[in-house]
């Protein structure tokens, strides 16, 4: 079986090019690894109403008649920028769920980013972060939202991790190891 892009990480690739998390919102990724372990492009057509890419290549759609919206992050912390461009996917995923669009959010593997503008869709929706994380990683892998910041930031809050990467752009939520029992916090 293939793995994802980056060698750092010992993560099987996805089993499929995009799977429903909830009905209507779709998750996935740019490639896929097929029952033979093969590492395969996924490109996508019409199948959607409105498709959400933060990675991007060429060639792997949608058809231009579909709606594409393109906010392009890392995987990895995010500005607070970044964060606010989560929470305007994420309101027009919600947007288009509640008005029974079909939405496709998609990343490299559909892991990590895809996770987490599905997830704070899903927490605009009225589920707990959790709860969202939670049907991600049922819906999507098991190694859906491995990203521990990225859950922090849903755990937080994006507009609570925004103001703080704003305060902070190098540290995101990275508190670090945490101080054995009994060290001062305050020099």
């Amino acid at each position: 079986m293939k793995k994802t892009r980056q060698k750092d990480r010992d993560v099987p690739g996805p089993q499929s090019p995009w799977d429903e998390i909830a009905p209507g919102l779709w998750m996935g990724g740019h490639y896929w690894t097929d029952p033979a372990g093969e590492l395969r492009p996924v490109v996508v057509g019409a199948e959607f109403d409105l498709v959400i890419s933060l990675f991007t290549r060429p060639g792997h759609g949608p058809d231009p008649r579909v709606e594409h919206l393109v906010g392009e992050l890392p995987d990895a912390p995010l500005t607070g920028a970044q964060l606010r461009t989560v929470l305007r996917l994420a309101g027009a995923a919600r947007r288009a769920l509640d008005s029974g669009r079909r939405i496709l959010v998609r990343c490299h593997s559909g892991y990590n980013r895809s996770g987490l503008v599905v997830a704070q869709c899903l927490v605009e929706g009225g589920l707990a972060p959790a709860a969202a994380i939670g049907l991600v990683r049922r819906g999507r892998s098991p190694w859906a939202l491995y990203n521990e910041t990225f859950t922090d930031y849903l755990a937080a809050g994006p507009e609570i991790a925004a103001l703080l990467a704003d305060l902070d752009p190098a540290s995101g939520l990275d508190r670090g190891p945490d101080p054995e029992p009994g060290t001062p916090l305050c020099p």
